[in-house]
């Protein structure tokens, strides 16, 4: 039985045979697996640390068609980690500059470009017509978002996901397997998880977890068995060990279970709780808070991130208690006047104003906006951006 995704081909000519030549010798793939992956239609979901190999090494093996769904920018901060872009595109659309980098690889290969923000609106529009979903997102919404859009449209989810030393990846196929909701019924609780930006990531990981992707997608689209249907791989690049759970089918999973109750794409971020936490937290602009330090206001400054991230960065006058202790140490806090917290970013420390409303804190508590970065890019330029 032919198990491909794809079921049309495209005959190869000379260019093809002589290009892919490593391919057609092995016997798993062939000149008819080759046509297989040159009539192939892949949609990568965000072209950052996974999507990067993941659209270099489906070019490379010659996909026909790649689609890219990012709505950002090549930032400085990108290049450690998203091979597939230069110091020369910083600044430029993503998709832009990554759909440049695949038709230097491959100029056979048509390139789809998507420079907006997926959503429960134009999801289902975009993935119509393509073989192969890779998830290559940097957050919850995105995830189930994907995984949801795929089981409504029967194709097969090429799942990644990295943090710092650790990465997933599995491949979610309501049609013979589970879904990502089988694995993952409820999104953890906002802030629970760190995003790379605030967690890091070391920059080897995401090639290694986008290139297991490829791999996977390659085998769905040559109907090759041995797949990640029904098995989480997970990778310890630090400790470089691999180990594999299996996933069942849950019978009573909402979207691909026997009684599904999901029928049409949801609002993702009231799913995930991230618009409730954002809008019942007080923030404070780094020019404001500036102003304020200025005027001679009373304000406490509480440093949430890790004593090696303060290394690299200080607020004068900021006190250092790291988020995993501040509930028992909000003693230290002195509730009767106003605590900014800072973070890298701006997110650990909403976290923390969370977990300190939890532990029963009855002071004004005030986030950053945009952390101690924003406040070197707006305030204190000595500080350096990381």
């Amino acid at each position: 039985m032919d198990r491909s995704v794809v079921k049309a081909s495209a005959a190869l000519d000379d260019v093809d045979i002589a290009r892919y030549s490593r391919h057609l010798i092995l016997s798993e793939v062939g000149v008819e697996g080759q046509e297989k992956i040159k009539a192939a239609k892949v949609l990568i979901v965000g072209t950052g640390g996974l999507g990067a190999p993941l659209a270099l090494y489906l070019a490379a093996a010659g996909v026909g068609t790649i689609a890219l769904a990012d709505f950002d920018v090549v930032e400085e901060s990108n290049l450690q980690r998203q091979v597939i872009y230069s110091t020369g595109d910083i600044g430029k659309p993503k998709v832009a500059a990554a759909k440049d980098r695949i038709t230097g690889i491959n100029p056979r290969c048509n390139v789809v470009a998507y420079d907006e923000r997926l959503t429960s609106k134009n999801a289902l529009e975009i993935f119509q017509g393509y073989d192969v979903v890779a998830d290559g997102a940097d957050n919850f919404q995105t995830r189930y978002l994907v995984n949801d859009a795929c089981v409504l449209l029967g194709i097969p989810n090429v799942y990644g996901s990295i943090l710092r030393f650790d990465g997933q990846a599995a491949v979610f196929y309501a049609k013979e397997g589970p879904c990502y909701r089988c694995l993952y019924p409820v999104p953890p609780p906002p802030g629970l998880v760190p995003s790379c930006a605030e967690g890091g990531v070391i920059g080897v990981l995401p090639g290694i977890v986008g290139s297991i992707q490829a791999g996977e997608v390659i085998k769905l689209i040559l109907g090759a068995s041995g797949s990640l249907i029904g098995r989480l791989l997970l990778f310890d690049q630090w400790r470089m060990r691999f180990r594999e759970v299996k996933i069942d089918k849950d019978p009573a999973c909402p979207i691909c279970g026997e009684n599904r109750t999901i029928h049409h794409l949801i609002d993702y971020d009231q799913f995930c709780g991230v618009g409730s936490r954002e809008r019942s937290v007080e923030e404070i602009t780094p020019l404001e808070l500036k102003a304020r330090l200025d005027a001679g206001s009373p304000l406490q400054l509480i440093d949430v991130r890790e004593d090696y991230e303060r290394r690299i960065s200080t607020m004068p006058g900021a006190k250092a208690i790291p988020l995993w202790q501040i509930a028992q140490r909000k003693s230290e806090i002195d509730p009767a006047i106003g605590a900014v917290l800072i973070c890298r970013v701006g997110e650990r420390s909403k976290a923390a104003i969370d977990a300190l409303k939890n532990a029963g804190f009855k002071g004004q508590l005030i986030n950053l906006k945009g952390g101690i970065n924003a406040w070197a890019s707006e305030v204190d330029a000595s500080l350096p951006i990381y």
